[in-house]
């Protein structure tokens, strides 16, 4: 293949798309910028589309589709620093159990991206995101996932009815204490997880059968930050020794 010099040439006029949220709707696909990250997709079993596997000349190897290092900056969201990137379809599924991971007017693609690399550390069978949420397949949140994007199941949802298990909803003003290790066997458990600062909508926690809070010493923890303490929460060995 012919190396690709410049930023008029049609793979680069959509991957610059691609950094929009319309031009990520519109198609279904999503970019994913750095040699890790497409390492990440590789290791889940995701491979780039044909003719989207791009790099700065010589740096990407066999199979690599040559770009001159000033075209791909300029149809980079990293600009200069962008060296390999690959282009994926998303994927999306329906909430599924055992331990579900639900967002709720969760904003910030940052916190979005930080959530799904913690699903995946901790093993939730998916991440659904409702009303408000940031794309998950946005730059900033691609890069934040740190590759989870590739190995998280992801699911939308409107409403608490669509979200499988017991839902609990985490409330600072909840009485219970949030308690693990999820429970053998059944539907498992969905976390509803909202905004720092709007927290989840009163009609939602009461849509749900539990409502719980993660006890802390200041006022609050931001979306990811809950979710992580949440997901570690349920999946703790209850032969754990206590202390």
């Amino acid at each position: 293949m012919p190396r690709i010099d410049s930023p008029q040439n049609p793979r680069l006029k959509a991957l610059k798309k691609l950094q929009t949220r319309r031009g990520r709707t519109g198609s279904g696909r999503f970019a994913a910028e750095g040699e890790d990250l497409v390492e990440a997709a590789a290791r889940a079993g995701c491979e780039p589309l044909d003719g989207y596997r791009l790099a700065g000349s010589g740096l990407g190897g066999a199979g690599f589709h040559d770009v001159a290092p000033a075209a791909l900056a300029a149809a980079s969201a990293l600009g200069s620093s962008s060296r390999v990137i690959g282009v994926y379809e998303q994927r999306w599924g329906t909430p599924s159990g055992p331990l579900c991971l639900y967002l709720h007017g969760v904003g910030d693609p940052g916190n979005v991206g930080t959530v799904l690399r913690s699903a995946q550390a901790f093993g939730a069978s998916c991440v659904a995101l409702g009303p408000g949420c940031a794309d998950p397949h946005s730059p900033k949140a691609v890069r934040a996932s740190m590759g989870a994007i590739f190995a998280v199941e992801l699911a939308r949802a409107a409403g608490v009815d669509e979200l499988p298990g017991e839902r609990i909803a985490l409330s600072p003003s909840a009485e219970e204490v949030l308690h693990g290790p999820l429970p053998d066997g059944g539907e498992g458990v969905t976390l509803l997880v909202g905004a720092e600062r709007e927290g989840l909508p009163a009609e939602l926690v009461e849509a749900c059968e539990r409502h719980a809070r993660i006890p802390i010493a200041s006022e609050s923890l931001n979306a990811a930050m809950a979710a992580t303490v949440a997901l570690y929460e349920m999946t703790r060995r209850a032969s754990r020794v206590p202390g």
